[in-house]
């Protein structure tokens, strides 16, 4: 293969790639602002020129590539034999010359940005810039702008990388935004009347390198230093696109695109940025409940377990079958947890899938471009994340899996009989689900409700029991292609509530006869950042062994070999000196 020399080392590389793509794809740091590898190369920013030699081919002796003159790594190809230097004199002096030119108009706002600790400029100032301005002359003041449903424009701040603008235009194909004006007036605008709005909106706020284009549901919410990020997976739709969950003290503060080249590539849609705002909804079902004199009250979870078994055991001694529907927004080890709890009560238990939500059609951008074509990205119609790998894991434990509907047909749906007593019925949707047919079908059937939202059905159901949500717990969602992924535990249960796959654990611990454990809750001290105090939570104390998924997976076989398994958390190096005091 080719190879290159960049700053002394030698590299491989894929003919066709740019000396910033070799630079980047072995760890080598060259500065950029415009370059991005999911848009077109603009080599606007300047800060990336590099300083090259190659060999003559006639004598083989190394001599200055275009006369010396320093050339953009972001879109210069590289060449077999060629030499490259990021930290010559000519290419530093470069470096200190953009970075003073980028700083001449930008405000003194990094106490106040909320860019400040993830800023390509605060960084590139400390290690490419001058150490003093020589600017002393009034600084252009450009005005905020209110440039979409999510987006802030601190036009002041920007640097003009056009990242934006070649993000709506060969992305979305959409095409809102635009560059106006000339020289020091130059700056990012929207046609009047015509807002940045569309479904994948957002994301120019990964993109934007600095602090111009804001979040305004993060706006001024909390210090990125201060918030650990959690590898994950699209909760809400059928999409399987890679997130990263930012977090602090058990709190959720924003979600953010993972990089995955066959999934989500750079980007996600704004309904699964802002859609995990139900997990601190206030309404979150948060104790179990159980029926007393035709009321639902608050108990604990021991006689909520009893009661629960008490009732279901008595419909299948009767005569009667129990069912057991499995919602489409659970992993697939809690579903498969859940149906041989099931079938442990009652071997000719009825399985089924849950509800699966579809909202329109499957839109692929930008506009006319092919599902299958490797630039675009699809938006799903089908809102639930894992209808596949529930029902895989059902049918794992052998017989049929229902359909919804034929779960109502079964429940007695227009017939006015069923051979069906008792029913576990989970939720787990991010917002009502509960239809006034479901509910009708279930009249006169002991019905255990899992659920984290209040419904129609919270107050019919013999006993309710809070469960997490899909950042409250760890598993894996199989999406629209039949990608199996894992994700991570971001943070824990909100007070008693426990997850799916925990439930059903202890409801097997309770038939083996376990002893209830003397303790409700337990204190959890949440990891926290230098600096912060330390924060903890309390708990609830599950009856059984604790629900691991990836145990859980390891029992199943191979059902789901070969799961897509998060990245590890690498641990964040800091360049300050610390003192002993």
């Amino acid at each position: 293969m080719p190879s290159i020399t960049i700053n002394g080392r030698k590299f491989e590389y894929t003919p066709g790639q740019t000396i910033l793509q070799v630079a980047n794809a072995h760890g080598m740091e060259i500065p950029q602002y415009c370059y991005h590898e999911g848009l077109s190369i603009v080599a606007s920013c300047r800060i990336c020129l590099v300083e090259c030699w190659t060999p003559n081919p006639k004598t083989g002796a190394m001599e200055p590539f275009m006369g010396g003159k320093l050339v953009p790594s972001c879109q210069q190809t590289a060449m077999d034999g060629m030499e490259v230097r990021s930290d010559s004199p000519k290419a530093v002096g470069n470096q200190k010359a953009v970075m003073e030119y980028l700083l001449i108009n930008h405000p003194l706002d990094c106490p106040v940005c909320d860019q400040s600790g993830e800023c390509f400029l605060q960084d590139y100032s400390y290690l490419y810039g001058r150490g003093v301005s020589r600017f002393e002359e009034q600084k252009v003041k450009q005005p905020k702008k209110d440039v979409g449903k999510n987006v802030l424009l601190y036009a002041d701040r920007c640097i003009m990388c056009t990242r934006c603008v070649r993000f709506t235009r060969e992305v979305t194909g959409t095409a809102e935004l635009c560059v106006t004006g000339r020289g020091n007036k130059e700056e990012i605008d929207v046609f009047p009347g015509v807002g940045l709005d569309n479904e994948l909106s957002a994301n120019v706020i990964d993109l934007c390198p600095v602090g111009a284009l804001l979040d305004k549901d993060f706006l001024f919410a909390q210090r990125v230093w201060f918030l650990k990020e959690t590898p994950s997976v699209d909760g809400l739709t059928a999409s399987g696109d890679n997130l990263w969950v930012h977090h602090n003290e058990g709190k959720v503060y924003r979600v953010k695109p993972r990089h995955n080249a066959q999934v989500n590539k750079w980007w996600i849609t704004d309904e699964v940025r802002y859609g995990w705002k139900f997990v601190h909804d206030p309404a979150r079902l948060r104790t179990p409940r159980r029926r007393q004199f035709g009321a639902s009250v608050a108990c604990d979870w021991a006689r909520a377990y009893d009661d629960a078994i008490e009732g279901m055991k008595k419909a299948v001694a009767s005569g009667k079958r129990l069912a057991v529907m499995v919602s489409p927004m659970l992993p697939c080890e809690e579903a498969w947890a859940l149906g041989r709890l099931a079938r442990r009560l009652d071997a000719k238990a009825v399985l089924a899938v849950g509800p699966v939500p579809v909202s329109g059609q499957d839109k692929v951008f930008p506009a006319g471009a092919k599902a299958e074509d490797p630039k675009a990205f699809t938006m799903y119609a089908e809102k639930a994340p894992n209808a596949r790998g529930v029902r895989r894991a059902l049918e794992s434990l052998g017989g049929n899996v229902e359909s919804y509907d034929t779960f109502l047909r079964a429940l007695g749906k227009g017939l006015g009989a069923s051979d069906i007593g008792a029913a576990i019925v989970t939720g787990n949707y991010p917002s009502e689900w509960v239809t006034e047919e479901f509910e009708k079908c279930l009249g006169g059937k002991f019905v255990v409700l899992i659920d984290t939202l209040p419904t129609r059905l919270t107050d019919r159901a013999d006993v309710v029991l809070p469960g997490a949500t899909w950042l409250e717990k760890s598993g894996c969602f199989e999406n629209a292609k039949g990608l199996v992924q894992a994700f991570a535990r971001a943070i824990p249960p909100v007070e008693a509530a426990r997850s799916e796959g925990q439930i059903a654990w202890d409801f097997g611990a309770v038939l083996d006869g376990v002893t209830p454990p003397l303790e409700r809750v337990a204190p959890v001290v949440l990891e926290t950042t230098r600096g912060q105090v330390a924060a903890g939570l309390q708990v609830a104390v599950p009856f059984g062994p604790v629900f691991d998924a990836a145990a859980v997976r390891r029992e199943m076989g191979g059902v789901f070999a070969g799961v897509a398994l998060p990245p590890e958390e690498a641990p964040t190096a800091t360049d300050m000196v610390e003192v002993a005091v």
